[in-house]
């Protein structure tokens, strides 16, 4: 090989190697800018989840931002905010205010054992009953099964009397009731299964959407209120003319239908 053809070589092989260079260089740059971008997107996103964190452990829980909501006050109730709700005849001469919270399971064991003669003496006129509903077993276990159960029986309420006392001892019932630790009454499309074992609830559309749309929210934030201010300890607590039913303990709620006879009978008369 000519010297010549040896240095044109040795020219153009320097010359490929600049140009790889160069070419390498140029993707070595896009690299690093693919890099930085990726971190900046990587750090915006870190800091827009985190700011989005906080926005959220700031938002008011659904039930906090209820109380703001309007108040829908179910048919079938008096008093300021609807939270007087009475039931039975209103010839009536004596009334007995039952508290009670939907999640309770000493409500649901009462109302398995002696919810048909309260029913039945009820119907018989011999008293009428003022429910007030409480929530107090959702602060106490956390949950909203209490709030949302006490919602839906204001829907039923609101369908009739008659819908709301069969819908409430539905909820109660041995089927139906679940463990307090058990937060299923939060549910809807479990209050609803229940309703659609009573009569009047069944399939009806307007109970429905009251319930998926906590048409009475408010309501039951409202009407726990009540057992609130009455400086009520547990549920149940039966009351009448001020004074507190008990059981042979002389400090529970009478549990036993004799129990309940025995002191519905002394209430009566004094």
């Amino acid at each position: 090989m000519s010297k010549r053809n040896s240095q044109a070589a040795k020219t153009a092989a320097r010359e490929r190697l600049r140009q790889e260079r160069e070419r390498q260089a140029k993707r070595d740059k896009v690299r690093r800018q693919l890099i930085v971008a990726g971190s900046v997107v990587a750090v915006l996103a870190a800091a827009g989840g985190i700011g989005y964190a906080v926005v959220q452990a700031n938002k008011p829980a659904y039930w906090e931002s209820a109380k703001d909501a309007k108040l829908v006050k179910p048919a079938n109730t008096s008093g300021k905010d609807g939270t007087t709700v009475l039931l039975g005849k209103s010839t009536a001469k004596k009334t007995l205010v039952m508290y009670e919270d939907p999640r309770c399971p000493v409500c649901a064991t009462f109302e398995q054992a002696v919810g048909p003669t309260v029913r039945k003496d009820l119907d018989a006129g011999k008293f009428r009953i003022q429910f007030v509903g409480a929530t107090f077993l959702d602060k106490g276990l956390s949950g909203e099964g209490s709030k949302n159960a006490l919602s839906a029986l204001g829907a039923a309420l609101n369908v009739s009397p008659e819908a709301f006392l069969e819908y409430k001892t539905a909820l109660y019932s041995k089927k139906w009731h679940p463990k307090e630790t058990d937060d299923k009454l939060k549910d809807d499309s479990y209050l609803i299964k229940i309703a659609d074992t009573v009569p009047a609830l069944k399939g009806n559309a307007k109970f429905r959407k009251d319930v998926k749309d906590g048409t009475f929210d408010r309501w039951a934030l409202e009407e726990s209120k009540v057992f609130d201010k009455d400086g009520i300890e547990g549920t149940p607590t039966l009351k009448m003319d001020g004074k507190t039913l008990t059981g042979a303990d002389g400090k529970n709620a009478p549990m036993t239908v004799e129990e309940f006879d025995t002191a519905l009978e002394a209430a009566l008369k004094g």
